[in-house]
């Protein structure tokens, strides 16, 4: 399999829609769908009417002809109204029902199915390593449709390779659950068994290539060397990328405007990536034809682009927000905060402040807190040996109640809620509020200038891959041709 050059990044909650990734693919790059609450998305979008009747046709062709018909009988309708509710499902858990697991790899093969149909080009999927409780159904599920790469960050996932293995024989897998709190002794573990979804109906699978998301030398090494099997590649992610990002080593230091400082300490050596024999990909404010030939100069395989592709047209963005964010760019009146407190998960997260939006602290202070999605909940102890879960940005009484420190509540934003927001699928709260959104972009935009003077600001995702490999092409004619002259959309 010949390496892309460059992967489109796994972004958001469905930014990274099927889409994005199938228009990427189709031109001969590595296109990834994220796959951050997929079964939220796709019974959202189901209860949205099913736009063009994509979710249906990709239902259809999923092998167990009843578990997509109970799915579209439950959720499917037409008559949703901004203050409609959407149906909710049941909170992520170590011990998932039945109708979850089919859930979850129906919506898993169906991103996969979509950003794959009519074209033979490779697709990924990103998911976040911290939250650990849907990885095994997910990915079987986007293995059922033939899914070519499995990226993941946001911790250590040191055990993802031997489950790709595990689950394209179709056996049964478990994944080590991180548990607060957990006792000497203690063995949580997450189970998935193939033959319990499908019986006999096992297909034959093709095992996905695996690249870890690193910030450290000492973490691929790690990923590289001391597990079996190893990763099969890296995405080196500089603390400028957009979403999450590693904390910076040693004590926290925040600058003038209260962001984290980085350092030498959170550089990874290049050389030493190089040394370890496996291709990787440089990402954060890697949007440029320069940044792709300095980045092969030095030894990787090529870039992850990440901002330029969010704010195409094609992606899952809604279009009202990248309205706004291409005009804030077009004026360089954009504002990126990278949030030391913001995300429940402790690490830090980048914000582009937009009036409207959870970026602004009045509109988080006043919004009803509640925990109806509750993917990034963190499973603890508790005193008789079960699993609880709990989240800095829950109701605080809740919070503290389990346990928590009250502090550790202030500032925390509802991720979960504000992410569903930026693609449109707003919740309406029984307080009688709309969710708002919560936008993230990387901290270098100057791609997206670029790209604006060159294309127009309704620029695509095809016009992002033409700019950065005809540019490319001209500081390298030997080393690669008009991305447009070698494929055909």
């Amino acid at each position: 399999m010949r390496e892309p050059l460059i992967i489109q990044a796994g972004m958001g909650v469905a930014v990274s829609d099927w889409r994005l990734a199938h228009n990427v693919a189709r031109l001969g790059q590595l296109g990834v769908v994220s796959g951050t609450a997929l079964d939220s998305v796709l019974v959202r979008r189901l209860q949205l009417g099913d736009p063009g009747g994509h979710m249906r046709r990709a239902i259809a062709k999923f092998p167990l002809t009843q578990v997509g018909e109970r799915v579209i009988e439950k959720y499917f309708r037409h008559d949703k109204t901004s203050t409609t509710p959407f149906a909710r499902l049941p909170l992520p858990s170590a011990t998932p029902s039945r109708e979850s697991l089919e859930i979850l790899v129906l919506a898993n093969f169906v991103e996969i199915y979509l950003a794959k149909e009519n074209h033979d080009g490779k697709v990924g999927i990103n998911y976040l390593e911290k939250v650990q409780a849907p990885h095994l159904p997910s990915i079987y599920g986007a293995m059922l449709a033939g899914v070519d790469y499995v990226l993941m960050g946001a911790g250590i996932p040191r055990e993802i390779p031997a489950v790709l293995d595990t689950l394209s024989r179709n056996e049964d897998t478990t994944y080590g659950l991180y548990v607060a709190d957990a006792q000497p002794g203690d063995n949580f573990r997450l189970k998935f068994s193939p033959r319990e979804i499908m019986g006999d109906k096992l297909p034959t699978l093709n095992r996905p290539k695996f690249l870890a998301i690193v910030a450290s030398n000492t973490l691929a090494i790690m990923l590289a060397k001391k597990i079996s099997p190893p990763v099969d590649g890296f995405v080196i992610e500089a603390p400028s990328a957009g979403g999450h990002n590693a904390p910076p080593r040693g004590k926290l230091q925040l600058n003038e405007r209260g962001e984290p400082i980085y350092g030498v300490r959170d550089e990874v050596d290049l050389v030493a990536m190089k040394a370890l024999g496996l291709p990787f990909y440089l990402a954060g404010s890697r949007g440029s034809p320069e940044d792709l030939k300095a980045a092969l100069e030095a030894g990787a395989s090529g870039i992850q682009v990440g901002t330029a592709f969010a704010l195409a047209q094609d992606s899952g963005l809604s279009p009202s927000i990248r309205a706004q964010l291409l005009k804030k760019i077009a004026t360089e009146s954009l504002d990126i905060f990278t949030d030391p407190r913001g995300s429940p998960t402790g690490f830090p997260f980048k914000v582009a402040r937009l009036e409207g939006t959870n970026s602004q602290a009045d509109l988080v202070a006043a919004r009803v807190r509640v925990c109806d999605l509750g993917y990034l909940r963190e499973p603890y102890r508790k005193t008789d040996g079960t699993i609880g879960y709990l989240c800095p940005s829950e109701p605080v009484d809740h919070y503290v109640k389990k346990g928590g420190a009250i502090e550790d509540t202030v500032g925390r934003m509802c991720l979960c809620n504000g992410m569903m927001a930026n693609i449109d699928q707003n919740q309406w709260q029984a307080s009688q509020q709309l969710e708002r959104p919560i936008v993230t972009l990387g901290d270098n935009v100057e791609c997206v200038h670029r790209l604006i003077k060159k294309y127009g600001a309704e620029y695509t995702s095809q016009a992002v891959l033409e700019y950065l490999l005809n540019g490319l092409a001209e500081t390298s004619p030997t080393k690669e041709k008009s991305v447009l002259d070698r494929l055909t959309p």
